[in-house]
């Protein structure tokens, strides 16, 4: 492969890279110390140079320079932080960081963050950030921590995903389970499997204070009782094939007894580096433009797809320009199409809710007659909302055979949306 398939997992407190291993043929992840992973979310500066991580941490200890944390959401709220007497912004700060982590790559081919929750600010945040760390905008690609668990998924053996598959995600101060599951969906959607990740349940745990800082291995007991009932209610009525354990909350050994639950009849996974993982196997999949497979949706994914009629080697079909699990606001896209002698461009909207096809037409008319495949037009598609889709199209000529004229249609096509759609899915 040319170039470097990345994995990035962002939080609040550290970063965690993972690359994809031709050697292996799957991801290996970044260690910092042995059997260590996080990279914590510090940058500093001693005179010229920029470091980051435990050596950003320790200049600020030893007082030989300064260290900025907190990186993350100071970047979200556009704040300005003061290092070595200047000013920045932390959103520069932030792109230091990623920067300088990702040094040792010489070339990047496909780049994903994960994050713990997503929205369009975050997603815009980190393309710019990717950028410029030296990655083109169309390698970039950003998602949550649910996504990253399903894509993880979807390169373990089937035998681990043959029912739902679980998560439980434990801090110092809150456990979240997590469900991957199939969906099904309107009928007549092919042989399209779509899956989503529910957060199931959540609790805070203040018997966790006994875990942390230093494990009390009495009043662990009161922990270890009431995480085993937390599982205990996330798995009634459920068929679960295996469970994965992530976070610092699981690095003590304090819940023997919610293991034996955990474990009975199904297989128990403990690790820190799942979410990286997970963003490189995204990574891996879009660099190599492979699209079939499990389907990922959730409440912020477009419900809809939207078609036009393409010959290919010969063979007309519908050919998905809006693809459904897309999101609205990285769905704009622009290319160019060659038409036979057309009155019309008819346009197939398919949602996966319902069971009848929006037809859509766009007038040619006042487009010049040419013979056929030499009515070149350029397509662009534009999001105005998640529920509004501009479509234009403009007359590009063809070479020095047909002059390009002044011919520019635009058609809005109304759409479902995703929230209330989302959630009519069983």
């Amino acid at each position: 492969m040319d170039g470097d398939i990345i994995g990035y997992d962002l939080n609040e407190k550290y970063c965690q890279i993972s690359f994809y291993s031709e050697k292996q043929q799957e991801p290996e992840t970044m260690e910092t110390t042995h059997d260590n992973y996080q990279i914590p979310l510090a940058v500093g500066k001693k005179e010229e140079t920029w470091v980051i991580g435990n050596e950003a941490k320790r200049l600020d200890a030893v007082r030989k320079g300064e260290a900025i944390e907190d990186l993350y959401q100071k970047a979200l709220h556009g704040e300005k932080v003061v290092l070595c007497g200047e000013t920045y912004e932390a959103i520069r700060l932030l792109a230091k960081f990623v920067e300088v982590s990702l040094q040792s790559f010489s070339k990047i081919r496909q780049l994903v963050f994960t994050v713990p929750e997503l929205n369009m600010d975050i997603s815009r945040m980190l393309k710019g950030i990717g950028q410029r760390a030296g990655v083109s905008k169309q390698n970039i690609y950003v998602q949550d921590y649910k996504e990253s668990f399903c894509n993880y998924m979807l390169y373990q053996p089937k035998e681990l995903w043959q029912y739902e598959a679980a998560l439980f995600h434990c801090d110092r101060h809150e456990v979240k389970a997590f469900m991957l599951r199939k969906l099904r969906t309107g009928f007549g959607k092919g042989t399209d499997t779509f899956v989503t990740v529910d957060e199931v349940a959540s609790a805070k745990m203040k018997e966790l204070s006994s875990v942390y800082p230093v494990l009390n291995v009495d009043r662990a007991k009161d922990a270890d009782v009431c995480f085993k009932q937390f599982v205990q209610g996330v798995f009634a009525k459920k068929l679960v094939s295996s469970v994965f354990l992530v976070g610092e909350g699981f690095e003590n050994n304090w819940y023997p007894q919610s293991l034996k639950v955990l474990c009975n009849g199904r297989r128990a996974f403990l690790g820190n580096n799942l979410y990286s993982k997970g963003a490189c196997y995204t990574a891996y999949r879009k660099s190599l433009a492979i699209e079939e497979g499990p389907i990922y949706l959730d409440e912020t994914k477009m419900m809809d797809q939207i078609c036009l009629k393409m010959r290919t080697h010969g063979v007309d079909k519908w050919h998905p320009i809006v693809s459904w699990g897309t999101r609205w606001y990285e769905a704009d896209a622009q290319f160019e199409i060659l038409l036979e002698n057309a009155d019309a461009i008819e346009i197939h909207v398919e949602s996966l809710t319902g069971e009848k096809m929006q037809v859509e037409k766009v007038s040619l008319d006042g487009l010049p007659k040419r013979t056929d495949y030499t009515l070149r037009l350029q397509a662009e598609i534009l999001f105005l909302d998640e529920k509004t889709c501009r479509m234009t199209f403009k007359d590009l000529g063809f070479g020095e055979f047909f002059p390009a004229t002044d011919f520019c249609v635009e058609k809005e096509i109304h759409l479902g949306g995703s929230n209330g759609q989302y959630h009519s899915l069983s």
